[in-house]
């Protein structure tokens, strides 16, 4: 880092949580200068430290991933994570779709941009808006449960990060050519091309050729 070669890293912006300066539901977004706020797990508070020390240095390309989602259903795929959930929390959430948004990190980094972006589409989308995408594209016979985040704090070992990302400053000096749609428009572009490349990947329409583990008896 000290050569000044640009370096572009994925980061996250799961170091957030809704407050009562950035409420559930006001469509009031933290900004790139917001400071972090959720410790509740070692992951989110680690990170948010990581953070401030990588903004000392001047060639860095910080972007806040949130809750990634990709065309497939690999194990890190955040959609393919929560439809193995029995139950999940409705609570709206900025999102970042990777077919979109990792040909928009090239460009950031060939135009050399430097510093912190909420690297996510625009807008926030429910956990319970993708999976009904999953429903209407993948397995129609899916179902799910929602519970509360109280219901969901006795069974997990840490907390979650639920917050809406600003995603003003992306916009504005994001390159010319690169479009990136909101997260609700971008999510159901990205299920379309998901149905397409599960039935090449695994044979056959889904939901029928899908593997055991994403089907429930």
């Amino acid at each position: 880092m000290m050569k000044d070669i640009h370096c572009t890293i994925y980061a996250t912006g799961c170091i957030f949580k809704y407050d009562d300066d950035h409420p559930l539901g006001s469509g009031i977004g933290f900004k790139e200068d917001s400071f972090p706020n959720f410790a509740e797990s070692f992951y989110g508070e680690t990170k948010g430290y990581m953070e401030q020390m990588l903004k000392c240095y001047p060639n860095c390309l910080i972007l806040r991933v949130r809750m990634p989602i990709s065309d497939d259903l690999i194990h890190r795929n955040f959609v393919t994570k929560i439809a193995k959930y029995e139950r999940v929390v409705n609570i709206p959430n900025s999102m970042t779709v990777l077919t979109e948004m990792l040909p928009a990190s090239l460009a950031m980094a060939k135009a050399e941009l430097l510093g912190v972006y909420n690297f996510t589409n625009p807008g926030v989308i429910s956990h319970n808006e993708v999976l009904d995408l999953y429903t209407k594209y993948i397995d129609p016979s899916y179902t799910y449960k929602n519970f509360t985040v109280e219901e969901q704090s006795k069974i997990l070992k840490a907390g979650r990060s639920n917050s809406e990302l600003d995603t003003t400053k992306l916009m504005a000096d994001m390159p010319e050519g690169v479009v990136i749609n909101d997260i609700k428009t971008a999510c159901d572009l990205c299920f379309q091309r998901m149905k397409v490349n599960l039935e090449k990947q695994y044979g056959g329409p889904v939901p029928d050729s899908l593997p055991k583990e994403f089907r429930r008896a």
